[in-house]
């Protein structure tokens, strides 16, 4: 069965099982629905196969599992509709918010429902999440939200064979990939990114060849998926639009094992997109189509869950892909914290009033950014490059990487590190310096808590840079080998 047939098929038996009481182990074995293609699916047989158990005993803790990695909002909308009863499990806490259990996890699907929908921000803060929009209508709820919310839900399901269970809980733990090194927080863009390659850019009145692909990117998913593939776990917090293109952004986020718990889905709104036009030596031309209502607002990353996930982390992330208020109330939330994880902040794309950052900037411990960049953020300032690295860094910033292809330079105040491109190859791709970003999270994980990057860090995320440009050749090593293999031969030839 082709994948898109085997998401609806699981879909509409999720949606099928909603009704009347909800899912239910005794109800997956006396159904008249025909619930093959869930009680089918592998990661139900291997949990089944593991604890010896029939399918319909373990499926309802498979869907409840994999429910909790949507999104806030479709997390409860899944709990409510299939009666999940997630704030009935040993590991809830309600934090006292009188949520009648009764009502919400009753017989009856419409009371359900109606219960939901009256009680929208109870049922949210109950879960220690804020709504991602205002209280539906049934109707939106039962039409368009539920479809949405179980399409992701059959997606999981799928995409998630080789999952177990946690021991006492059902929760689920990935046993394929490496041990998680460190938790970081990625904040900016998920987009469709529309790249179209040429031997030279068009010219008014002409046309040229050349090619065209899409695919889901964005300053702060590459960075995500960058990390994710260094053995770190992540949690993106971005906007993206109640779409097609949305669902497809989380659909890739989640086969790299990224969690989109923080994600806002803004409904009835486009997904972002980003048109690059790349042509050979020179940087990419970039159209940047983002609607004002598919953005992060300061007031989300206020919201309890997304707060934490910021104070929680053992390192951040963040590009100025947001808006300039976004950004502040960022660095803000950041430099109030007693203990704050280590900041790395790409100093893109340029911001309108960059001077809203100056008070903020010192709770930034790594700007990296083109000379480009950099130099946007001192709008009217002609100077040297190194004046201007030093300008930046009496804002308090700690150390400033000044990227040119896939080499930097490196200053803080203990640092003037020159690191020679590793590679011809050009760092014109997207992916560069998100690697670059990530590695040096990755490297700044391995260290004691707050302890500073060395000389060794930084060479590491600069050969990084090479090694996101091989990544998708066939039969290419893993990241850390193929960088370790980069870094080989940079020794051998000085």
């Amino acid at each position: 069965m082709a994948r898109d047939d085997a998401v609806a098929a699981v879909q509409n038996v999720l949606a099928r099982l909603g009704k009347r009481s909800g899912l239910s182990p005794d109800r997956l074995r006396s159904t008249e629905i025909d619930a093959r293609p869930l009680l089918t699916l592998p990661v139900v047989r291997h949990n089944a196969e593991l604890r010896d158990r029939a399918a319909a005993d373990v499926a309802v803790q498979v869907v409840r599992a994999l429910a909790r990695q949507l999104p806030p909002t479709q997390r409860i909308i899944a709990d409510t509709v299939l009666n999940l009863e997630m704030l009935r499990q040993p590991d809830a806490d309600t934090d006292g918010t009188a949520v009648d259990l009764d009502r919400l996890y009753g017989e009856d699907l419409g009371a359900r429902r109606d219960y939901l929908v009256a009680h929208w921000d109870l049922v949210h803060r109950a879960q220690h999440t804020s709504p991602d929009h205002d209280a539906p209508t049934v109707r939106s709820l039962r039409t368009r939200l539920e479809r949405t919310t179980f399409t992701d839900l059959a997606t999981l399901l799928i995409d998630r064979p080789a999952y177990d269970f946690a021991p006492g809980g059902d929760r689920l733990d990935q046993r394929v990939p490496p041990a998680r090194l460190g938790a970081v927080t990625v904040i900016g863009d998920a987009v469709i990114d529309q790249i179209y390659r040429v031997q030279t850019p068009p010219q008014p009145d002409t046309a040229v060849r050349g090619t065209a692909e899409d695919t889901p990117g964005g300053k702060a998913l590459n960075r995500a998926i960058a990390a994710a593939r260094l053995g770190l776990e992540v949690r993106l917090l971005c906007a993206v639009g109640d779409d097609d293109a949305g669902r497809r952004v989380l659909t890739w986020l989640r086969r790299y094992d990224v969690d989109v718990s923080l994600v806002k889905v803004v409904p009835d709104a486009p997904t972002p997109v980003t048109a690059l036009i790349i042509a050979p030596g020179q940087p990419p031309a970039v159209i940047a189509c983002r609607p004002d209502r598919t953005s992060l607002t300061a007031e989300d990353v206020l919201a309890p869950a997304r707060r934490d996930g910021i104070a929680t982390a053992d390192a951040v992330l963040m590009s100025f892909e947001q808006p300039a208020a976004v950004v502040e109330q960022v660095l803000a939330s950041i430099g109030e914290l007693a203990e704050p994880p280590p900041l790395i902040v790409h100093a893109g794309p340029p911001l309108r009033e960059p001077q809203r950052l100056y008070p903020y900037l010192q709770a930034v411990d790594y700007l990296v950014g083109t000379e480009a960049e950099l130099r946007a953020l001192l709008p009217g300032v002609d100077a040297d490059i190194t004046d201007i690295v030093q300008y930046l860094r009496t804002f308090g910033t700690g150390t400033v990487c000044v990227m040119e292809s896939t080499g930097c330079h490196v200053r803080s105040a203990d640092l003037d590190l020159l690191i020679p491109p590793y590679s011809p190859i050009p760092a014109g791709s997207p992916r560069a310096h998100a690697a670059f970003s990530a590695a040096l999270a990755y490297r700044l994980l391995r260290r004691e808590r707050r302890r500073p990057a060395e000389p060794g860090d930084f060479r590491f995320a600069a050969a990084a840079m090479v090694a996101s440009q091989l990544l998708d050749v066939p039969g290419a090593l893993s990241p850390l080998d193929r960088i370790d293999q980069i870094l080989t031969i940079a020794s051998e030839e000085h």
